[in-house]
């Protein structure tokens, strides 16, 4: 079926969240001794540290604006996250009440939880089995914690190509999350479900990146135009959206709220005051009023409006949208095959293949981005590394000595 299903449904706000943490690598200095073990590479403390620190910043404290939110307007606000599995495993053993929170959301009914890598990885483009392997386990630990398995999918950092929405289509997703830039759309409406080419079922809910921006990026920007802005017209502007267009998908990182955007910017007030003023019900015509959705209620209402080519893999990173952020240079390149040409000589011992799996998180590989400007300055914030030659030894260094403890 094709061609959107309106008749007498709102369009659909649908808030997708991301929350993901690294596990950080360990600086080798002179009193340090060699690994001896492969969770020795890990810098324990500060992973730690910054685990409790977004938690109690972020994660709880916005997962309680949303509990009141959802409660406010008796389960007329929904939304969506995708926890990766290294945010799972941390938020297990340093934030457990933070986590607690999350399957508070979970048993409200009125959140979804989509599934991805377990290890945020880009195993898409290194190893199809190891790919395949990380999505399933990340939907049994979904399942697992929050009580329903997951229907959408959500590659890392939203990269999608047409042969990840085919593998996502073989292991019975029925939506995928991509961006919608205007490469990939050229000039069709981001606000459509659109179906990948050489799928049959699966459809692909798109981000729209100036709403979404506007909110992660933006918000507290004080040269941006718009700047301040409030959750009564943010509300004004989604309402603008045309009747016919049936979802806006504003997707973006958990972290915005109150880790990198903090308090002193008014971005959780934002956020604790717009679902009333999407909501509210005033003297305005019914056909430009809007409602909250989670992804897989947009794809049971709607039908997709057409076939999406995707000629290249595309993502929501950078200002090119693709996958520089990670593949980009020469080194990121190095280290991408260095890591995967190591899997097969460690897949006999279980420990050291949690720890490759560990090393296979975008992060590390996203720390060597040598880009300059804008996306540099992005780059640079992440990092925990002197710089991206640092970030590219401490990594190759890291596999060499899973390798070393293999004995390979």
């Amino acid at each position: 079926m094709t061609g959107s299903t309106r008749g007498s449904i709102l369009t659909a706000v649908t808030f997708y969240f991301q929350v993901h943490q690294p596990y950080r690598l360990l600086r080798p200095g002179r009193k340090r001794k060699a690994p001896r073990r492969p969770g020795d590479l890990f810098d324990r403390k500060e992973n730690e540290r910054i685990c409790r620190r977004v938690a109690a910043r972020g994660y709880a404290r916005t997962n309680r604006i949303l509990l009141r939110a959802i409660d406010e307007t008796e389960g007329a606000f929904r939304c969506a996250f995708s926890i990766s599995g290294t945010a799972l495993r941390q938020l297990e053993e340093w934030a457990p009440e933070a986590l607690d929170t999350f399957v508070q959301l979970a048993e409200t009914g009125a959140v979804e939880f989509l599934a991805e890598t377990s290890m945020h990885s880009l195993a898409c483009f290194g190893d199809a089995p190891e790919f395949e392997e990380q999505i399933r386990t990340h939907q049994d630990r979904v399942e697992a914690l929050f009580g329903r398995r997951p229907t959408t999918f959500r590659n890392t950092e939203c990269i999608l190509s047409e042969p990840i929405a085919r593998t996502a289509e073989r292991l019975g997703f029925q939506a995928i999350l991509g961006e919608g830039i205007e490469t990939l759309l050229k000039g069709r409406n981001p606000h459509e479900l659109w179906r990948p080419r050489g799928c049959e079922r699966i459809v692909t809910l798109l981000r729209d990146y100036r709403f979404s921006d506007d909110i992660a990026f933006r918000f507290s920007n004080r040269e941006w135009e718009h700047y301040p802005i409030d959750a009564k017209r943010f509300a004004g502007w989604l309402r603008a959206v045309p009747s016919s267009d049936p979802f806006v998908g504003l997707f973006m990182d958990y972290e915005t709220f109150g880790e990198h955007q903090g308090d002193d910017t008014g971005i959780l007030d934002f956020l604790a005051w717009l679902p009333r003023h999407v909501l509210e019900d005033d003297d305005r015509d019914p056909e430009d009023r809007v409602t909250f959705a989670t992804p897989h209620e947009v794809t049971t209402r709607f039908a997709p409006l057409g076939e999406l080519k995707i000629d290249r893999p595309v993502s929501w990173a950078d200002a090119e949208r693709d996958v520089s952020a990670w593949l980009g240079n020469p080194m990121q390149n190095d280290a991408h095959k260095a890591l995967y040409a190591a899997l097969p000589k460690l897949q006999s011992d279980a420990e050291l293949v949690d720890a490759w799996r560990l090393l296979s998180t975008s992060d590390h590989v996203y720390y060597m981005c040598t880009k300059r400007r804008s996306d540099g300055d992005v780059h640079d914030y992440f990092s925990p590394y002197f710089g991206p030659h640092d970030a590219y030894v401490l990594f190759v260094r890291a596999i060499e000595a899973l390798c070393d403890l293999g004995g390979v």
